[in-house]
Formats: C-alpha cells, sequence, structure tokens
C-alpha cells in the first residue's frame, strides 16, 4: 500500500497547494498588449492527472512567454465546480474530459468548445480491479455485483458498460456507486463494493498493492477512446480571438513535444501533482496527439446517449473550436 499513500497524499498536497494560492488569481484583470492580444494574463484550471502536462512543459520551456502571455494555474478537481468562474471570466481555460464537457453543454450550463485536445487512451491506463483474493476473474462475472466509479454516468461507467455488453450482461446486471479515487482501494479492502474503476496513477497503486484488474477499459472495444483536452467557453473565444491564438500556438508546440517525449512528461508530472518522480516514471501513459480522433469522440458521444447519460445526441463536429488564427 506505500505506492497507494504516497499517490494520495500527493493528490491531497496538489490540492492543498492550490487552495493557498500556489496557482490562483489572475483571469479576468488581463490587459491589452502592445501586440494586440486581448488578455495577456490567463487562468487556467488544471487537474492534477498527466493530461496536464503539455501546459506545464509550455511554462517551463517558455513558449507562453514567447507569445507575450503570463499564465497561472488553479487545480481543479471537475469541469463542473468552476462553470461559474468560466462564465463571469475570472478562469480562461480549463482541462476538461470530452465526457464532461458534453455533459455540461448538455444541461444548458454553459456553451463550450474543445480548445485543443490532450490524450486519448492506451491499453492499460484504465480498468476495473478487484480485490487480490475474489472471485470475480472476469467482466461476465460481475453480473450483480458492485463497481466503484469516480463519478457516476461518466467515463468509467461508459466504458466499462461497453466491456460488460461484451461478456453479454447488460449495465442494469451491476450496481454503480461513486467513490473517489482516492477512497477506492480501502472501499475494496473492507469489502463496501467489490470492483472499481480506476485510471493513472491509482491503477498502478492498486496493482502494486496486491488488487488484480479483470478489464482493461482502454483496449479492446473501446480502444484509442479520447480521454480529455482544453476547454473554453463559445463566449471567451469571441472576445479573445488574438489571446486565443496565441495561447493554442503555446500549447500545440508542447502538445507535440509530449507527443514523443515521455521525460518531458515526466519531468513536470511531479510539479503539479507532488507525485514523486519515480511513481509519475511508472504510470502508463495514453497517447497525446495534436488532433482528436473525431470517429472516437462521435463514438464515445454515442455510447453516452444510448445509456441515456446526455438526453440530446451530439454532432462531435460542433463541439471543437475553429482553428485559431
Amino acid at each position: 500500500m506505500k505506492l497507494a499513500r504516497i499517490v494520495v497524499t500527493g493528490m491531497a498536497v496538489a490540492l492543498a497547494l492550490s487552495a493557498c494560492g500556489g496557482g490562483g488569481g489572475a483571469g479576468s484583470g488581463g490587459t491589452a498588449s502592445a501586440g494586440g492580444l486581448e488578455k495577456t494574463q490567463l487562468l487556467i484550471g488544471v487537474v492534477p492527472v498527466p493530461s496536464s502536462a503539455p501546459l506545464f512543459i509550455a511554462e517551463k520551456r517558455g513558449f507562453f512567454q514567447a507569445e507575450g502571455l503570463t499564465v497561472k494555474t488553479e487545480i481543479i478537481q471537475a469541469p463542473q465546480a468552476v462553470m461559474p468562474k468560466i462564465l463571469n471570466g475570472s478562469m480562461d481555460a480549463f482541462l476538461t474530459s470530452y465526457v464532461s464537457l458534453m455533459a455540461i453543454n448538455d444541461t444548458g450550463a454553459a456553451k463550450l468548445k474543445l480548445f485543443q485536445h490532450s490524450q486519448e487512451a492506451a491499453p492499460g491506463v484504465a480498468g476495473v480491479v478487484v480485490a487480490k483474493d475474489s472471485p470475480i476473474k472476469t467482466a461476465a462475472d460481475l453480473k450483480g455485483k458492485t463497481i466503484a466509479v469516480n463519478v457516476l454516468k461518466a467515463l468509467g461507467q461508459t466504458l466499462t458498460n461497453a466491456h460488460l455488453q461484451q461478456a453479454a450482461l447488460k449495465p442494469e446486471d451491476v450496481k454503480y456507486v461513486q467513490v473517489p479515487f482516492a477512497d477506492q482501494l480501502s472501499a475494496l479492502s473492507s469489502g463496501s463494493v467489490d470492483a472499481a474503476w480506476l485510471v493513472e496513477p491509482f491503477l498502478t497503486a492498486a496493482k502494486k498493492s496486491g488488487a488484480t484488474q479483470i478489464i482493461d477499459t482502454t483496449d479492446g472495444v473501446t480502444a484509442g477512446v479520447p480521454i480529455d483536452g482544453w476547454g473554453v467557453s463559445e463566449e471567451w473565444l469571441a472576445k479573445n480571438p488574438k489571446t486565443a491564438a496565441a495561447l493554442h500556438r503555446a500549447l500545440a508546440k508542447a502538445q507535440e513535444i509530449a507527443s514523443s517525449d515521455r521525460k518531458a512528461i515526466d519531468e513536470v508530472v511531479p510539479t503539479y501533482t507532488q507525485i514523486p518522480a519515480e511513481a509519475a516514471a511508472a504510470m502508463t501513459l495514453g497517447k497525446f496527439s495534436l488532433q482528436a480522433d473525431k470517429a472516437g469522440v462521435q463514438k464515445l458521444a454515442d455510447l453516452l446517449h444510448g445509456y441515456g447519460y446526455l438526453k440530446a445526441k451530439v454532432d462531435v463536429a460542433q463541439l471543437f473550436a475553429p482553428p485559431a488564427g
């Protein structure tokens, strides 16, 4: 359980740092620059997961500075929690899963666009695990069992459902309960859940503590599923076209580095997650690419709608921001 404690403690420290001003504050006060940028000071919400790495690569290598931007960061846990800041303009952009972005748009709470893709899944990035001595060995054995997910009716439940159907089960054949990633190992140990859906770095920590993975939810029928990217509001894009173009150039340059240089990712992950370097290097990563596979995004959207997690069908072509000028 040592690595699990390190990871969980690291996440807590990262969140505490954000609350103490470790990346707070300047989003709405950015002034226009001599180069024509509508804003030069930006506040961006980041989640302490590997997908945020390109932003920190851009900061470390001076890409924002070269574009005339000063970027502050704030650690967030979910996009839904910062929608008030996005809507009032005090936060400019944020890391979001595709599921969260589509869910927020579906509720009508905001009109969001995917500004820059970050990561799509690769085998081993997320999966369903059971306790070390569990009699559950396959997906088919989950019938009638309880599965922990970090958020109900979101990515974990959607991916797991697809694999259950491959095993001739229906989504209603299992019970999903919401348990934070940090608490899922103890829930497994106590027997309060029979299985848990985990992502990195929690998945690696669980395996090292003795848990057994029975489903790789980022392989097989759900291989290559898009995970997340950087979101902005339609209003922000309209008000800040030159700033948007500058931000996009910096993020895209860093994204290209992340796609080909694992060491660049490993160097920055401990700086914003407080995960030790050795743990960061042990994580399985997804694929960092410049653009999302729109067919994969459409497949995910159709799954979400088919399971009733989205009220309206999604035309994914409408999710993406137009190319920055």
